[in-house]
């Protein structure tokens, strides 16, 4: 359904189109003349715009030079009685987007703005593709089996046909986007976009541009107008994800949209209604966050109608070999190489490791090992996971769990003392990053007198 402006001066024809139009569900305003639909225009953004050609005051095509200008993505027919073909060429030239003569019957009507709504949904999703590519979610084909994974598949099953808010908690690399777009793609929502903004990867001063779109010249380099994310997902899904990264400037404004579902571009006066279902995702403990001031509690309340958390992959117990026989596959057939699985000691090292970085860990080296792999099953040598593997190789036969994680925590104390506990050192001497140094300081309970903070 959309947004119409009806525009004509004559009484009877005039509420005869609105009473159709509004009959078939959509939002119709009406006006007598040009200079109250140029008002009209200035403030309220229309998807479709209808007008007479001949009104009294100022005409037709005056009123499509104001919406052209105004708002260069609405749609403009012209009715008249007058109609010419100079006239016709005219009103094209100027942006109308079809020209129809009276008198008219009202289906054929419909079937014109029908088409133009067409049309912009259209341009919204060509917009929308430019910046992402839609990648299809379904709920039997997601991998897990444990306990903690089929919990979460369960409540996506019960809210995906909802439109309620949801709000997906997590570490890093979990997979929330993956169960975010399995919502949008198992609802009643999924022919229209799944629009994906990371609020953590864009500066403030660009991501209000991104999310509300910006009018021509509302600020320096802005050349055209933009068509924002929100609009891109109208009728769809927007994933709001790493909300915890954004400013208190941008919550503020970000409640509106929440609680009313209305918006202005940047640079723009006009008010612009959307109906898209909001999921948000972060890493962060919002609870936490709420308390030092820096999330708003009314905005985490109507974010958060129904929370989902993402366990970590060392909670999921042996979906940890599914998935791997899940990317082992997508690899192999990626980079044409015969790669069946794994041997028995690279499986169990699988199994044991942590997995600080989650599942996306795991897929990165995977991808790695395929790719490495000089025969058809991946050896512990070809995963390449710093420190855990070398415990392997030095005795015979597998570690227990509790062998191998007294290894790595030695490991990461010798670590330590031959760089005099500098993190950033030790993490380059044992070949890892300082997230995963940290993560790992962190699980052992290393502490040193030098470090601010011992968490």
């Amino acid at each position: 359904m959309g947004k119409l402006l009806i525009v004509e001066d004559q009484s009877v024809l005039r509420k005869g189109v609105v009473s159709v139009f509004r009959d078939s569900g959509h939002e119709v305003d009406e006006a007598v003349d040009a200079e109250t639909a140029s008002e009209m225009v200035q403030n309220f953004s229309y998807d479709v715009v209808v007008t007479d050609l001949k009104l009294p005051g100022n005409s037709g095509m005056d009123l499509l030079r104001v919406v052209k200008s105004a708002s260069p993505s609405t749609d403009v027919l012209m009715m008249t009685a007058y109609g010419t073909v100079e006239t016709a060429i005219e009103a094209m030239k100027l942006g109308a987007y079809d020209f129809i003569q009276k008198p008219f019957g009202l289906p054929e009507l419909e079937m014109r703005v029908q088409k133009a709504f067409q049309q912009r949904s259209l341009e919204n999703e060509v917009a929308y593709l430019r910046h992402e590519r839609d990648v299809i979610y379904q709920i039997d084909d997601l991998v897990g089996e444990s306990s903690a994974i089929q919990k979460v598949y369960r409540i996506v099953r019960k809210v995906a046909h909802s439109n309620s808010n949801v709000l997906i908690t997590g570490e890093t690399g979990t997979g929330k986007e993956l169960i975010a777009g399995a919502i949008h793609y198992n609802s009643s929502r999924s022919r229209r976009n799944f629009v994906k903004v990371n609020c953590a990867a864009i500066p403030d001063n660009l991501l209000e541009s991104e999310l509300f779109g910006h009018e021509k010249g509302a600020f320096t380099g802005a050349l055209k107008q933009r068509i924002g994310r929100f609009e891109q997902a109208n009728g769809g899904t927007i994933l709001l994800d790493e909300i915890g990264d954004m400013s208190p400037v941008l919550q503020s404004k970000l409640l509106r949209v929440v609680q009313e579902r209305q918006f202005e571009r940047l640079g723009g006066n006009a008010t612009i209604s959307v109906d898209i279902r909001i999921i948000s995702a972060t890493n962060k403990a919002l609870h936490d966050e709420i308390l030092e001031g820096s999330f708003r509690e009314d905005l985490y309340y109507r974010l958060n109608v129904v929370t989902i958390h993402m366990p970590p992959l060392r909670q999921r117990g042996d979906d940890v070999g599914l998935l791997a026989e899940f990317f082992i596959r997508r690899f192999s057939g990626q980079l044409g190489k015969v790669v069946k699985g794994l041997t028995e000691r690279a499986a169990r090292l699988l199994t044991e490791y942590d997995w600080p970085g989650n599942i996306r860990e795991l897929e990165n080296t995977l991808e790695r090992a395929v790719l490495m792999s000089e025969g058809d099953l991946i050896d512990v040598e070809d995963l390449n996971i710093p420190n855990a593997h070398a415990g392997l190789s030095m005795v015979s036969g597998v570690p227990g769990k509790k062998g191998l994680k007294e290894m790595e925590k030695q490991a990461v104390l010798d670590a330590l003392e031959k760089t005099g506990y500098v993190q950033k050192d030790a993490a380059d001497l044992l070949g890892i990053s300082r997230r995963v140094m940290h993560y790992k300081i962190q699980q052992y309970g290393i502490k040193h007198p030098r470090w601010k903070k011992n968490k």
